[in-house]
């Protein structure tokens, strides 16, 4: 059979796990009776929820004589890891471009990357059918900037000649012929997805089998099985491989050293759809998926003989920030989950690890706290929603970049931030960045587009700024921007420190004593700032419950009662709701918290608290910080 392995890469939301659902549909993988559900690749409760891809997925379609395997990828730039790792278990790449957006920062990311390894690219220009595209000048626009792209990140000849097709993914059809997208659009032609499988098929070169002439295999994913238990997922190299023969693990053990471990295999699957179908033979060039070892991990190589060439190990980028875990110590802890143990917690971030090699684990002095190292605050939301469903509780700090030692001193994080957005917000927008030491690169009317309020003139924005200034700088911009501004950023590499920064203008409301807050407290306490909690929210001395109105923190008793007696003055016992309360998400605490508070994180709870909980510890600890 004919082999060919691509995958789809594109920045967040241009399409890439609705296409992969068309693909599957059309190719005949799942039966007409079928119910199948919108992005049915996205098969983790948190993708749904949020709509994005998190992990990479894996799926197999049939299209005539030819076995297509597909690797779906996330687009978000936080996953990058994920992305990285996945390209050496393909030949080429399907890369989605959204017709009205463009190019932007994470297109470049992953077309670097997958030029670097030298695939040959397919670009699809995705949602021709936007109301901007609809005289197909701005997607003769997006394919110049497109080819722009791949000249400037070193293309080769033959990657330049690249083919394209103009799509509508969420209708199911593509063209080769951008004359055709007006009748397509208009129904007056039917379409469907064969011109991408045929592009598939004829553009991407099928698999070139090893040196080796055992069974190698290169360990790009894991899974998992109750039968089998722990499961290694990658392409096969060269060689073949049987149930019940010998095999070897080539790793490395927790201190970099590298190991051999020699297992029998169980069983050997392959993709069939989404399916892992178990075969007796896998043989080079195929996706295919080997159990009989519990110590798979992702960068292992698999070989059928203990003199196989171990094959070098996925490099990824390296992270740009850094988080504290936590055991919960707060006074509350043990109320709602079992995993409390500092032993469970390390060995959960651990697991992380081994599955996530965007991630990094570091022990830290106090044998209660642990040191996780990421790309964004996104990876880490992610992480910390996940273990929390799981049932563990704990605690995290705020998010700190990580400075190296450059020739001229301190340097850190440099991002390259993409904003568009309406031009009515740009002025405010720019200064807000300026604020957060960022530099304007560039400025481009990108003309008129329809949005929630209408039509609207656009703008895109580009910023070269430190990470540390985009820390809390998300949710800022949506509300500048009202929602309507798209937000994505880059690293670019390291810059010399640019200084201290302000991160939080407002202090925090602290609870002073422990109780259920009442309404009679919180309506006392409106004109001091904004609220976090709601009345008959359990609290105690240490917590945050708000935002303070001003630069500094202050104390406050939310538990205070009104006083009964009986004197009744007319009008007094009126009812009064508070002004608002400010729904506090994982998200927002992590871009909110400063260097001497903690967010605790249970199973069903969310709060914020001070580290030093006593008032009057704080002033000690405060004082010597002074002095």
């Amino acid at each position: 059979m004919n082999i060919r392995n691509i995958c789809i890469i594109a920045h967040v939301d241009h399409g890439k796990t609705t296409l992969v659902d068309h693909l599957l549909r059309q190719s005949g993988t799942f039966s007409e009776r079928a119910q199948l559900e919108d992005r049915v690749m996205d098969s983790m409760d948190l993708e749904r929820e949020r709509g994005i891809t998190i992990q990479a997925k894996n799926a197999a379609i049939q299209y005539k004589d030819y076995r297509i395997n597909i690797v779906d990828t996330p687009g978000h730039s936080d996953f990058g890891g994920e992305v990285e790792r996945i390209l050496g278990m393909v030949d080429g790449a399907v890369l989605l471009v959204d017709a009205a957006e463009g190019p932007l920062p994470q297109t470049r990311f992953v077309l670097q990357k997958a030029l670097e390894r030298g695939h040959r690219i397919i670009l699809c220009v995705n949602k021709v059918d936007r109301p901007e595209c609809s005289d197909g000048l701005r997607t003769k626009e997006v394919v110049n900037q497109a080819f722009d792209l791949f000249i400037d990140l070193g293309a080769s000849e033959e990657q330049a000649e690249f083919p394209i097709v103009y799509a509508c993914a969420r209708h199911g059809w593509c063209t080769t012929n951008p004359e055709e997208v007006p009748d397509l659009i208009s129904g007056a032609k039917k379409g469907s997805l064969q011109p991408l499988y045929d592009l598939i098929v004829e553009t991407i070169a099928p698999p070139k089998p090893g040196s080796e002439d055992s069974f190698q295999m290169a360990v790009a994913n894991l899974g998992w099985s109750d039968f089998v238990g722990r499961l290694a997922i990658g392409r096969i190299m060269s060689g073949s491989l049987a149930v019940g023969q010998r095999a070897y693990r080539f790793g490395v053990n927790e201190k970099g050293e590298p190991v051999t471990e020699g297992f029998n295999v169980t069983k050997l699957f392959r993709y069939a759809g989404l399916q892992q179908v178990e075969v007796k033979e896998l043989g080079a060039g195929d996706v295919g998926v080997v159990g009989g070892s519990e110590n798979f991990q992702i960068g292992d190589t698999v070989g059928g003989a203990e003199n196989t060439a171990r094959m070098p190990r996925i490099e990824v980028n390296k992270p740009t920030l850094g988080m504290i875990f936590s055991v919960n110590t707060a006074p509350f802890s043990g109320r709602d989950g079992d995993a409390v143990q500092s032993r469970k917690l390390r060995e959960r971030l651990l697991r992380e690890v081994r599955h996530n090699v965007a991630v990094r684990f570091e022990e830290t002095s106090s044998p209660d706290q642990f040191r996780i190292l990421g790309r964004g605050e996104l990876q880490f939301a992610i992480l910390i929603e996940q273990m929390r469903r799981e049932g563990s509780e704990f605690m995290v700090g705020r998010p700190e970049v990580l400075i190296r030692q450059g020739p001229n001193g301190k340097e850190e994080p440099l991002e390259r931030a993409t904003l568009d957005l309406p031009e009515e917000f740009a002025s405010d927008v720019t200064r807000m960045f300026q604020e957060r030491k960022g530099l304007l690169m560039s400025y481009e009317a990108i003309g008129t587009h329809s949005g929630p309020g209408g039509s609207q003139n656009r703008a895109r924005l580009e910023f070269d700024i430190p990470t540390r200034g985009l820390l809390g700088m998300r949710t800022k911009y949506l509300t500048a921007t009202k929602g309507e501004g798209l937000f994505s950023s880059q690293m670019t590499g390291y810059t010399d420190w640019k200084g201290e920064m302000l991160h939080r203008a407002n202090g925090a409301l602290i609870a002073d004593r422990d109780g259920f807050a009442t309404e009679y407290a919180l309506l006392n306490l409106d004109d001091r700032g904004l609220m976090f909690i709601k009345p008959g929210v359990e609290v105690y001395e240490g917590m945050i419950i708000g935002e303070f109105n001003k630069e500094n923190d202050l104390n406050v008793n939310p538990v205070r009662e009104k006083k009964l007696t009986n004197v009744r003055a007319a009008g007094s016992d009126h009812y009064q709701a508070l002004k608002g309360t400010r729904d506090m998400t994982l998200e927002r605490c992590i871009e909110w918290i400063e260097q001497d508070e903690w967010i605790e994180v249970t199973p069903q709870n969310i709060r914020m608290r001070k580290k030093v909980l006593k008032q009057n510890q704080r002033s000690i600890v405060r004082r010597s910080d002074d002095e």
